[in-house]
């Protein structure tokens, strides 16, 4: 089939059964038409994949030739475009002066099915010996009572005007082409008699247009179309043309084909920058976002919307509300597009119908019998915290609205609004007092331990006034309960009221620890139930929130809730000169419950060494045995001040890309000159015209470096059989986003014809190949290019491996040379991404597939060593530069990299230099498929020596 697919091939079907050239002759030969049809579909395939079987023509001429079935005419058609017709010099075979009567017989014949199919047959055959004695038939078609033949003649037209030879043989074809268009009344006619003139006589065409402005609003849809073709056509070559023909798509946008409207935008776009122009069509992207129901075509119109922001900002955000319009899609991927597009066009003018908006969907996802409601909400959730962090003075709008989904079952959307909460407290001091009121009343309504701990962190660093203290003292007073938290043995006492309050939240013993990254890259230990509470919801209500996640197993949290307390009363002590004996005592009581609690039997884990270790040191500071200043600076000053910093510098990373975004030019001031005259045209559109003067003056003006580019390409040139062997390869291997495509070039280094080499090709991992392997005779010193194709289904890395196989006159067996073996790197497929810490740590938890990789390395620093994995592994680092400056030895960040498939790859560094100056630590890779953790795995074992 390779070569097949190398010269024009209008058919591709995949034949896996072989039959015997025997068997199909002797089926041809016979009288049954049933018998006849399976044999030729069987000789079809066959000669598709490469079997030749010149003994066979002459039997289809002699039987198949004179049925009149039409499954058999059809077939006979379909094997007579598939056949080689000319010999290795290029000159038609003699044989096939036999089927040209019978071709003309076809265009004579009185069913009309026969003459159209034998028009359309035409259409793909290029031999100018074959065609030129059918000239006279053809052009009798055109007149024909029937529109289906009328339609195909005009095909066979066009096809054979394009041949080398076709003005000659058909002189006046434009002429009687634009005779049929005048009088024809089949709107499939007219359109391909119209597209025969705009690739043939354009002048015609333009002509026959103009003289229809009038009536173009009233044809078919197929026809307006090919009228858009010509005048993109037209534009590109003529630019100074382009009013006369803005009037004309300007009518065709009050079309009722939506193909039509569509295809009216793109040509708008593409040949005007008028704000009018480009409203018109940002105008129809948005009506077609509301009134098409395939969700395939909205993605569509919202990438032509994307594009459109690019280029035309200022417009489309006075279409801003229209395209809001595409979130009543149920379809997620719809929504989330539609919302990325929509904030990137909020401004001071729009930003209060926005939220407004927002507000009124998300109040929707409220509806329980919502489809992906919870899902809904978070994107809702984080749209509005982004409008608030870009836009502070509607933060006061919104905050009270978001802070009802503290409770939110969905624990993304609620971290989303407690992280949002916690920026706002600090960049906007106004509204601390009335958010702290707020989350005062809300907090016991919380049952995700990630959102409690960030509650509880907000609380004890802004009340700042006795007031506040008391009431934050007492919201962690009531989700504690009463004490103890845990029952002893011996403990007979507790009434069946207590222990029928704590058996329930006992219940669901946490059924696996899983590690989660910190901020800085390190790992804490949380309970599977951590985030993800499960207790039936009349149970998880009567408990206090504070109590059931500390009774699931959650001690982080209780190291929250003592750091919590301990701050709270150091303000207090320095508010009023010393902390009242009672309440210092009850906050060593809950510290101490909590430490009771992790020793207990009754829990399936114990508490991890560094939750106790912090719950004791807040009972040092608390009992006085760790005070004085320097504690007190510590835990009210440098805790605001790092958060402070952190925030600060989210800020200026946020400005720094939002600067070099707004910094790019749309048109360059050396805009590239346009030297299309001075180039051969060699049968190129004007499209692939501008391409070539773009890219030869890159190379001219030095912007392209074609060193680099020619080192790139001889990089990918394996050898695959040894200097000594008697067939030489070499392959040239190009990966695109789906395929691989191979040309193994192979040399016959001997003196004898080698005949039936074959290269044979396996694959491994979620590589397929595509065809079939072929024979080949190759002469002494010769050489051939073998092009193979090979499918990628997903991200891993995958092996070819194979070899050669022929027959020479010196040997009476098959010789076999083994090819060297072609590994596909998985660099090829993905791309640095970034993504929220918050995804980033969801993601993580979720991927079950993970790969740990020990570092060894003889590069001497860590930051040095980091670069290298980022450069080695293509993906990004998202922990921020001001998180891994200093020189203490020690480094933690976290990589991501997503895959052409969509597929996400996880990354954890965590890296430290040893007294010998030595590198030691480890990798984890983490991913959905078992495919990328191992073959990353395998790159930076490969890569990270440096």
């Amino acid at each position: 089939m390779a070569q097949s697919v190398e010269r024009s091939c209008t058919m591709l079907v995949h034949f896996d059964k072989p039959a015997s050239a025997s068997e199909i002759k002797e089926a041809l030969e016979g009288n049954d038409p049933v018998a006849k049809v399976q044999a030729l579909q069987k000789a079809i395939m066959m000669l598709l994949n490469g079997e030749q079987i010149p003994a066979l023509f002459i039997t289809i001429i002699r039987y198949v030739l004179p049925s009149e079935d039409h499954t058999i005419q059809k077939l006979l058609l379909l094997y007579l475009e598939t056949i080689e017709k000319t010999d290795a010099n290029g000159k038609l075979l003699p044989e096939m002066i036999l089927i040209c009567q019978n071709l003309r017989n076809n265009l004579q014949h009185p069913n009309e099915y026969i003459r159209g199919v034998t028009l359309r047959f035409l259409c793909r055959i290029r031999e100018e010996e074959i065609l030129e004695p059918l000239i006279p038939s053809i052009l009798a078609c055109l007149e024909h009572r029937h529109s289906y033949v009328r339609r195909n003649a005009v095909l066979a037209i066009n096809a054979l005007y394009r041949l080398p030879r076709g003005e000659l043989l058909l002189q006046d074809a434009p002429e009687l082409i634009e005779k049929v268009l005048q009088t024809e009344q089949d709107l499939s006619t007219k359109r391909n008699a119209f597209q025969m003139l705009c690739n043939h006589a354009q002048s015609l065409a333009v002509n026959y247009l103009l003289s229809q402005v009038d009536n173009v609003a009233h044809w078919g849809d197929i026809l307006q179309m090919a009228v858009l073709e010509l005048i993109r056509k037209v534009c590109r070559a003529s630019p100074g043309e382009k009013g006369k023909y803005i009037k004309i798509i300007l009518a065709l946008l009050q079309s009722t084909s939506t193909a039509v409207v569509y295809e009216c935008a793109v040509t708008l776009v593409s040949l005007s920058n008028a704000p009018t122009a480009i409203t018109a069509a940002a105008n129809c992207y948005c009506q077609m976002l509301v009134s098409q129901s395939d969700n395939n075509v909205k993605l569509i119109v919202l990438d032509r919307l994307q594009e459109l922001k690019e280029r035309h900002r200022q417009v489309m955000q006075g279409m801003l509300m229209d395209m809001l319009r595409a979130l009543a899609t149920p379809n997620m991927d719809i929504r989330k597009k539609t919302l990325d597009i929509a904030l990137d066009l909020i401004n001071q003018h729009n930003i209060d119908e926005v939220v407004m908006v927002l507000k009124k969907e998300i109040m929707k996802t409220q509806n329980r019998e919502l489809e992906k409601a919870a899902e809904y909400r978070h994107l809702l959730v984080h749209a509005i915290h982004e409008c608030a962090a870009n836009f502070p003075d509607i933060a006061a709008n919104v905050i009270h609205l978001l802070m009802d989904f503290l409770g939110d079952t969905n624990s993304s959307s609620a971290l989303d609004v407690v992280f949002f909460v916690r920026e706002i407290m600090e960049t906007n001091p106004r509204l601390r007092p009335t958010i702290l009121a707020r989350l005062l009343d809300t907090f016991s309504q919380i049952r995700s331990s990630r959102v409690c701990s960030c509650a509880l962190w907000i609380l004890s660093e802004y009340c700042t006034s006795p007031q506040d203290i008391d009431a934050a003292l007492e919201v962690i007073r009531s989700g504690l309960g009463p004490l103890p938290l845990a029952k002893d043995k011996d403990d007979k006492d507790g009434g069946a009221e207590e222990a029928a309050e704590e058996a329930p939240a006992r219940a669901p013993a946490p059924a696996s620890n899983r590690p989660a990254v910190l901020p800085d890259g390190s790992y804490a230990t949380q309970t599977a139930l951590a985030d993800t509470f499960s207790l039936p919801a009349s149970m998880s209500a009567a408990a206090p929130n504070l109590r059931t996640l500390l009774l699931s197993g959650d001690f982080f949290l209780g190291g929250v809730i003592a750091g919590s307390l301990t701050k709270l009363l150091l303000r207090l002590r320095k508010l009023q000169g010393q902390v009242p004996h009672k309440l210092a005592a009850e906050a060593m009581l809950f510290i101490t419950a909590i430490l009771r609690l992790g020793e207990s039997p009754q829990m399936a884990h114990p508490i991890d060494a560094d939750s106790q270790d912090r719950m004791v040191t807040c009972l040092e500071v608390l009992s006085g045995k760790l005070g004085g200043d320097d504690a007190e600076e510590v835990w009210l000053a440098a805790c605001n001040a790092s958060f402070a910093a952190m925030i600060r510098d989210k800020q200026s990373r946020e400005a720094e890309e939002a600067k070099a975004t707004d910094s790019k030019a749309i048109t360059q001031p050396d805009e590239l000159i346009d030297f299309i005259h001075l180039k051969s045209r060699r049968g190129l559109s004007q499209l692939e015209l501008e391409d070539e003067v773009a890219t030869d003056l890159q190379k001219a003006t030095g912007l392209v470096d074609t060193s680099a580019a020619d080192s790139g390409n001889l990089s990918r040139v394996l050898q695959l059989t040894g200097l000594a062997d008697p067939v030489y390869a070499e392959a040239y291997v190009t990966v695109h986003q789906y395929d691989i495509v191979l040309d193994v070039t192979v040399i016959n280094r001997t003196s004898e014809t080698l005949q039936n080499l074959c290269l044979e090709l396996a694959t491994m991992g979620d590589l397929k190949l595509v065809e079939r392997p072929q024979n080949y005779t190759l002469s002494p010193q010769s050489s051939k290019t073998i092009r193979a194709n090979i499918k990628v289904s997903s991200t891993e890395t995958g092996a070819i491996f194979g070899n050669i196989v022929y027959e020479s006159t010196g040997y009476a067996e098959r010789s076999v040379i083994v090819l060297n073996d072609i590994h596909i790197d998985i660099m090829d497929y993905i791309s640095p991404a970034s993504c929220p810490d918050v995804q980033f740590r969801s993601m993580w938890a979720e991927f079950e597939w993970e790969n740990k990789v020990a570092i060894n390395t003889t590069i001497p620093d860590v930051n040095e060593f980091l670069n290298h994995i980022v450069a080695s592994t293509n993906m990004k680092c998202l922990t921020p530069p001001s998180a891994l400056l200093g020189a203490c030895g020690f480094l933690a960040a976290n990589l991501y990299a997503k895959s052409v498939f969509g597929e996400d790859a996880l990354v954890n560094l965590s890296v430290e230099k040893g007294g010998d100056g030595k590198l030691s630590g480890y990798i984890r890779i983490r991913s959905k498929t078992q495919g990328i953790a191992l073959s990353l795995g395998d790159k930076l074992i490969l890569k990270q020596k440096g």
